[in-house]
């Protein structure tokens, strides 16, 4: 049922057999041993890039975790709303949540494939997947320091015995005991890693603290290592050494990715604070202005410059032409009617509008000046 995972990881296992079977001889248990471990190292390289948008992924999702809680709180009774918001907001991030379990996924059918190709060495079995007769009874044959790679102390069903293998259950307890506590300590230390980062984000104020998250850490520093000490006994020898190797490696992982993503983020900050600084003014200079907007003297004075539709500009220079006209005529004839209308007018009761008694035309709309903007104008010009 499960053969296109069993087959490809038979295979990988076959490979390093190869390799390491010319090296130490075919029937050595190092030879088989190392084809696990460089089986494990095999899957992680792969992995290695998913392993990186992961990360990138889960630090997105938790600097999201306070808009997402807001979310929570706007749209609690529209599960449907809320959905496409959430949806809305992890694309703006750049976020996927599904990048953040594809490693483990991936590593899970992987895990079950190595434990089922592995009780499948058995005595008098003609091959399993791509192992042929030969190389099975090699597996069958090869110990490493008396314990048999492929039996468990308490086996399972369809695992096989030490004693069917042939070999020595003292000899298995003392290689599998240290083994299954090296493999409880390194998943606590890399579990551990993990913590102590989330804590120190929370700590800094990038992420915000989530009780759900804390639960799921103690699980890791506490939980995962003792399952893993406590189901030792029931699983291949061989399977120890992929924990083992698995949880190594994830360690050294851990710190070179996360250096690495450190590093970047350090840098960015660093970018933005040097263009933060040269965008800025110096201590006691003025801001810089762009020179095609015009001074702030030039933008005040013609903000206090009346507005005058055209009609009433061209009404008042007709009116001051007359009042002109009318002045020349009252220095011949000072005792003529009009003269003492525009007498009146130049003594200073007019107001320029042409009419002698100071009255405005009828409709004509008042001019709005505010005051000082003459005085400016006449600067200016």
């Amino acid at each position: 049922m499960l053969d296109f995972i069993y087959y490809p990881v038979s295979w990988i296992m076959w490979v390093w057999h190869k390799v390491f079977g010319f090296v130490l001889g075919d029937d050595n248990g190092f030879a088989w041993a190392l084809s696990v471990v460089f089986l494990v190292f095999t899957l992680r390289v792969i992995l290695y890039k998913p392993f990186v948008v992961q990360v990138r992924s889960m630090r997105k999702m938790q600097e999201m975790a306070p808009e997402m809680q807001k979310l929570r709180k706007k749209y609690a009774n529209d599960r449907q709303k809320l959905a496409t918001e959430m949806q809305k907001l992890q694309q703006q991030n750049g976020a996927n949540p599904l990048m953040g379990c594809l490693p483990i996924l991936v590593q899970i059918p992987v895990f079950i494939g190595l434990f089922h190709v592995l009780r499948e060495f058995k005595p008098g079995k003609t091959e399993n997947y791509v192992f042929n007769a030969a190389e099975n009874a090699s597996f069958v044959d090869s110990s490493l320091f008396g314990a048999k790679l492929g039996s468990a102390v308490w086996p399972l069903q369809n695992t096989a015995s030490v004693a069917e293998l042939g070999g020595n259950l003292v000899s298995q307890w003392i290689v599998m005991i240290p083994l299954m506590i090296a493999a409880g300590i390194f998943t606590h230390i890399t579990a551990r890693h993990s913590v102590a980062r989330q804590q120190a984000q929370i700590a800094a104020g990038t992420v915000a603290a989530n009780p759900q998250a804390e639960i799921m850490q103690k699980l890791m520093l506490y939980v995962f290592p003792i399952g893993v000490v406590v189901g030792a006994p029931f699983l291949p020898l061989a399977v120890l050494f992929y924990w083992v190797a698995n949880n190594l490696w994830t360690l050294g992982q851990q710190y070179v990715v996360y250096r690495k993503i450190d590093a970047e983020e350090s840098d960015k900050a660093e970018k933005a604070t040097e263009s933060a600084k040269a965008r800025a003014p110096r201590p006691g200079q003025k801001p810089l202005r762009d020179a095609r907007l015009g001074s702030a003297e030039d933008v005040r004075e013609i903000a206090d410059e009346p507005i005058q539709p055209a009609e009433e500009e061209a009404a008042e220079a007709a009116s001051e032409t007359r009042a002109t006209g009318s002045d020349g005529a009252s220095a011949d004839t000072g005792t003529s009617p009009g003269g003492q209308r525009n007498g009146t007018a130049r003594n200073g009761n007019g107001n320029g509008s042409g009419n002698g008694n100071g009255q405005k035309k009828p409709g004509a709309k008042p001019v709005q000046k505010r005051p000082g903007a003459k005085a400016r104008r006449g600067k200016r010009r």
